[in-house]
């Protein structure tokens, strides 16, 4: 079997970016957080710390419901 060609890749990404990506940037967008956050889904490790940190943490949103 061959190795993944560079289009394969993009490919990949382009996918699941538009699987996983967007849906994920509306929902952060809506707890009233910038869509740029959806960067940290790169970055592995930091993206699942940062899944459980806006799990738990009182959303913008709210904060400004309360007021």
């Amino acid at each position: 079997m061959e190795t993944l060609s560079i289009w394969h890749i993009i490919i990949l990404l382009v996918f699941w970016f538009g699987l996983f990506g967007i849906p994920a940037a509306m929902v952060i967008r809506k707890a009233g957080y910038s869509p740029a956050w959806i960067l940290v889904m790169f970055v592995p490790i930091v993206g699942l710390v940062m899944l459980w940190v806006f799990a738990f943490s009182r959303w913008p949103i709210e904060r400004a419901r309360a007021e």
